[in-house]
């Protein structure tokens, strides 16, 4: 799609959302996009073209992010600086579907961005904002986010209805089926699913908020992958499995596309039910990914053997084939029919450096989300949430030793010795509804050992979010 596409289709996006609007999110059960929409007198969001169903959906979001000065020892290489900062990012989507068959879709989703991240995005495990992985400087840049097919396979079972959604024609399926989709998406699209945390664009924006921290799934340096999932609805239980193409270097942005000798691969089996009538689920999800990576026992030895302390050693030892694997625990429950709570808990092998998500070995996350209707205003919503996320022993002794790794790197000078512990982080939203379709939220995170050192911090960051769909 040419440039002058692009502006053609943001213009129209533009001129949707300021009569009101937009939405998200798709239809084989989970998505990383969370919705809120509701539907716009005049401004239909599904058709027909020369007999066909198709549907078209948007969204736009701000996010504004500041802290003040912080307590700090000491910086290094990748420090999260200690004086006052301010970041932001901008995004827009446009969500296109056809269906091509009676059971077949495709969806293609250009998206634009811009914004500058804290420190170039360094600093910390647990990232403020979950937009910012997409962004790359105040000069907006326009790709393709999605590009792929879905392929419904109904087995005998229960009539479910798919409401008209981004990324999801109205449709009828069974309760028993099997869903392929194939092209370009995010991991996190498929699995990981939560109602109350996932979406850092209407719900918490912290990176172990969108989904365990210690997951590390194969993405491109903005979220999104090429690859296969397969998933199988068995009434209440969902089994899911795929393979990702990684990327050629850790965390680039181009992708390696021999996707049988680097990979990332994960199974994940769901179980739903309901408690006094109330929706919850229990999910355990397991990854393995295959790349060429550093290992941090090699990257030590480096660091000490060539004096190379302040530098990333990492990229002098990243010589063979590494397996990374881990392994998350996830439950959430509804307690009334405006409250529920969730709970998250992963751990990876810690062995080797990250690929593509972000500096940790172990996490743990609880929360709760509300909406508003006990103070009558039903459309608002708020969440609480505390984490901790945690460092094997194998990056610790990286780090320790002076290492720099791709994301965090405090080593100051030998005169200083790094302190590593959990790295513990709360936060807190509000969200209001201003005009149909369209919020502003409010968004408090309390950083406690950013970057996993006790001699610096903690962080207060305060956040301002806009949002609007169709």
């Amino acid at each position: 799609m040419t440039h002058k596409s692009y502006l053609v289709l943001l213009s129209l996006l533009a001129a949707l959302v300021s009569t009101t609007a937009l939405a998200q999110k798709a239809g084989s059960g989970s998505d990383q996009i969370a919705t809120f929409a509701s539907p716009i007198q005049d401004l239909p969001t599904e058709g027909s073209i020369w007999g066909m169903p198709v549907n078209v959906h948007g969204q736009t979001t701000y996010i504004n992010q500041r802290y003040n000065n912080f307590t700090s020892s000491y910086s290094g290489m990748n420090s999260l600086s200690s004086d006052k900062a301010m970041s932001y990012t901008w995004s827009g989507t446009l969500f296109f579907g056809a269906r091509i068959a009676p059971n077949t879709d495709v969806y293609f989703n250009p998206e634009v961005v811009s914004g500058v991240a804290f420190s170039g995005l360094t600093g910390l495990g647990g990232f403020t904002n979950g937009e910012a992985t997409k962004a790359n400087g105040a000069q907006a840049k326009f790709y393709s986010a999605r590009a792929f097919a879905r392929h419904t396979i109904n087995q005998e079972g229960d009539k479910v209805v798919l409401e008209n959604e981004a990324n999801q024609i109205t449709q009828t399926v069974s309760s028993n089926r099997v869903v392929l989709t194939g092209g370009q998406f995010s991991t996190l699209d498929i699995f990981d699913d939560s109602r109350y945390a996932k979406d850092p664009r209407i719900q918490f924006m912290n990176w172990g908020n969108m989904t365990y921290l210690a997951y590390d799934y194969a993405a491109d340096a903005r979220g999104y992958s090429w690859g296969l999932a397969g998933e199988w609805y068995l009434d209440n239980w969902v089994m899911r499995a795929s393979r990702m193409l990684a990327p050629k270097s850790p965390n680039g942005r181009d992708l390696n596309w021999q996707i049988f000798n680097t990979y990332g691969d994960q199974v994940e089996v769901e179980r739903q039910h309901n408690i006094a009538d109330l929706p919850g689920k229990v999910s355990v999800l397991a990854y393995r990914n295959k790349m060429m990576l550093a290992r941090f026992s090699d990257a030590t030895n480096y660091v000490i053997q060539n004096n190379a302390q302040g530098t990333q050693a990492i990229n002098n030892v990243r010589n063979n084939m590494q397996y990374k694997t881990g392994i998350g625990l996830h439950g959430e429950q509804a307690l009334t029919n405006d409250l529920g709570v969730y709970a998250r808990a992963f751990t990876s092998d810690g062995h080797t450096e990250t690929m593509s998500f972000t500096e940790a070995d172990n996490s743990i996350s609880v929360g709760m989300g509300m909406n508003g209707t006990q103070w009558k205003r039903p459309n608002d919503s708020i969440g609480i949430s505390m984490m901790q996320n945690g460092l094997s022993s194998y990056r610790r002794g990286y780090l320790q030793a002076g290492g720099v790794s791709y994301f965090i790197g405090d080593y100051a000078s030998t005169s200083q010795t790094i302190s590593y512990t959990p790295e513990r982080i709360g936060e807190v939203y509000y969200n209001a509804t201003v005009i149909k379709n369209v919020l502003a939220g409010l968004n408090f995170q309390h950083i406690i050992n950013p970057a996993y050192n006790s001699a610096r911090g903690p962080v207060n960051i305060v956040s301002f979010r806009i949002h609007a769909e169709f």
